[in-house]
């Protein structure tokens, strides 16, 4: 019995990675950075989504879409106000422009995360389900807002596919992640090209999130295990290839369940880390990475 629950719980928890993985992996392949402030954001939208319920009085529904409007706006701020800035700073050397990209996205993601902390605490929050009751499926007692999650999950990958190889615009994106120069020999202007990258990440982060907070429960202290398990993912799966992504997504999805049903869940990361640091030294490029 305890094996279709960690099944079933480990899809779930690998779907909810997939969709945070998914964005997170896009704009790296799109831009080249490595958006160290991807937890926060998550934890973000969950506790505002929260809030709306818990403070405001809102309903499950209304209060889900500001959480993901939250992360929207904050992950094009993020754009906006830390990276647009230093990777057009002519007072940083080209060669140095990535570690210090890398270095203000973790900056902001603190930043966010001590705000989070300060204004709603650090205590855990659960966000309202937007599906309430439960289900027996083969004998296994499953929360239909599990179910909804992954399902939600999935949908919003299979739109993003859509988006990247049926629609004129991802067509764009998917050259520039392929060669940003040929792009804009083309007459295609890459910051304008960047802002969509970066809108639909903020709108998958928020996605995920919120699901998250709705599954799990998130606080400030998430933050740290978010983006630990986000980096083992596209590392993983090969830095910039989405399909490697969704790979990686589920095989730490159950390593962790595995490790919260037979271990306990405080462990839950590390087998991640460590899954991670043999990778790094048998196969530094990933499963599917390009570069």
């Amino acid at each position: 019995m305890i094996a279709l629950q960690i099944l079933f719980d480990g899809f779930a928890v690998g779907a909810l990675y997939a969709l945070g993985a998914t964005g997170f992996t896009l704009i790296f392949g799109v831009s080249g950075v490595l958006n160290l402030s991807h937890g926060a954001l998550m934890v973000l939208a969950a506790v505002i989504a929260w809030a709306a319920t818990a403070e405001l009085g809102w309903g499950s529904f209304p209060a889900a879409l500001l959480g993901i409007a939250a992360c929207l706006g904050t992950t094009l701020l993020t754009y906006f106000a830390v990276v647009r800035p230093l990777q057009r700073a002519r007072a940083i050397p080209n060669e140095e422009r990535e570690i210090f990209v890398l270095t203000g996205t973790l900056l902001w993601g603190i930043l966010i995360q001590e705000l989070v902390s300060y204004f709603f605490t650090s205590n855990a929050k659960a966000v309202e389900p937007l599906l309430a009751g439960v289900l027996s499926v083969l004998g296994v007692r499953i929360p239909t807002n599990e179910i909804f999650t992954a399902g939600i999950c999935w949908i919003a990958i299979g739109l993003l596919w859509l988006l990247v190889n049926r629609t004129a615009l991802g067509k764009v994106v998917l050259a520039a992640s392929m060669n940003a120069r040929g792009v804009t020999l083309l007459g295609f202007e890459l910051s304008r090209i960047y802002i969509v990258v970066w809108a639909v990440y903020g709108l998958l982060a928020g996605i995920a999130g919120v699901l998250l907070g709705m599954f799990l429960g998130v606080s400030s202290y998430s933050v740290a295990p978010l983006m630990a398990s986000a980096f083992t993912i596209v590392v993983l799966g090969g830095l910039g290839s989405i399909s490697g992504s969704l790979i990686a997504a589920y095989t730490v999805g159950y390593l962790e369940t595995l490790t919260a049903y037979l271990i306990s869940p405080a462990y839950r990361s590390i087998p991640s880390l460590i899954l991670l640091v043999v990778v790094m030294y048998i196969r530094p490029h990933g499963l599917l990475g390009r570069r």
